[in-house]
């Protein structure tokens, strides 16, 4: 058995679970989210806790009843707390900044970088070279910030560039120059 999938989902207070079908929908105070399950996967709510349960030890059954259990999971805490990804911009002359509700980024082109927010997700420049995204669902806010990252990523010879926040690039050294050995 699963050990993820076995595990029951507790739904705190604030927090409602509906099914109807195969539709799942959870309602928070940071929004609502919805999801199809899939058909051989079962799921049942039973007073404050979501159990999640397959039908065989088939390969296919197996791993979609740990992902689901983990989707659901995803669901009640983001609607609950939500999820952040921070983001740092390092390098001369690259930041970052707010207009409207467009992120505009200076990275090193010589044009702006313009990447509009989708619906789900805010975005926060608290400093020129800081960004926060943040919102409900988990998988739209770390595809953004994957998305936001792809623009410039970090350089391994002087690390510039955009990247998590904590996320370390491994330096490479630079050529040896004149008087190198042959």
């Amino acid at each position: 058995m699963s050990r993820i999938g076995r595990m029951p989902i507790d739904v705190p207070s604030g927090v409602t679970v509906k099914l109807v079908g195969r539709d799942l929908t959870v309602t928070g105070p940071k929004g609502t989210l919805e999801r199809e399950i899939v058909k051989d996967i079962k799921v049942e709510i039973e007073g404050t806790v979501i159990t999640v349960t397959r039908p065989s030890d088939k390969k296919n059954h197996r791993s979609l009843h740990g992902l689901t259990r983990t989707l659901i999971a995803n669901m009640v805490e983001g609607v609950l707390k939500g999820f952040t990804k921070e983001l740092e911009i390092q390098g001369v002359g690259y930041r970052a900044a707010k207009q409207g509700k467009d992120l505009i980024l200076t990275v090193g082109y010589s044009h702006l970088v313009s990447m509009p927010e989708i619906e789900g997700i805010s975005i926060e420049v608290p400093a020129p070279n800081k960004i926060i995204i943040s919102g409900p669902d988990k998988q739209k806010v770390g595809q953004f910030a994957a998305e936001v990252r792809e623009k410039r990523p970090p350089e391994p010879y002087k690390g510039k560039g955009i990247r998590y926040l904590g996320e370390v690039v491994k330096r490479k050294e630079g050529k040896a120059g004149k008087g190198g050995k042959k």
